[in-house]
């Protein structure tokens, strides 16, 4: 039985794809850039870590770190100097694995997320309101299929 995985790939996946990528890593470089100095001296990794550990309160070191692709001790690094800034709390250590404690963002943390964001999105939206009205019609159709890729 074969899968869609032992079928060949067409010529213009395979070209969207590679434009896709670059488009990616663009966009994303410039929102880094425009981002610039992030709130509170946050930097881009602990930044995304508030961001998990708002989607997942609750969440360990080790599931943050398997998440984001990074060693343990990096993440535990970081996760130390959110705490350290307030940013970030830890619950009562679990009952079945008293080393393993959840984490939560503080309101503090919180704001500080909620501002990023907010300047992010604003950033994004000036370049987004540069584009001729049929480009943003472009850009809205694209959404769909954009979100199926990123689901798969």
């Amino acid at each position: 039985m074969s899968t869609t995985e032992d079928l060949p790939i067409p010529e213009r996946a395979l070209a969207l794809s590679d434009e896709l990528r670059t488009a990616f890593k663009r966009l994303l470089r410039s929102m880094q850039r425009e981002g610039g100095e992030l709130e509170g001296g946050v930097s881009m990794m602990q930044y995304m870590l508030l961001a998990l550990i708002h989607e997942q309160p609750g969440i360990g070191v080790a599931a943050l770190a398997r998440l984001q692709n990074v060693r343990g001790p990096t993440v535990s690094a970081q996760v130390k100097s959110l705490e350290e800034a307030g940013l970030v709390e830890r619950s009562a250590p679990d009952p079945q694995d008293r080393r393993r404690s959840g984490l939560h963002l503080s309101a503090h943390g919180l704001a500080i997320l909620d501002t990023l964001r907010a300047r992010r999105r604003d950033a994004l939206a000036r370049r987004i309101a540069r584009l001729t009205p049929q480009q943003v019609d472009a850009l809205a159709a694209a959404m769909q299929p954009l979100l199926e890729i990123g689901q798969a």
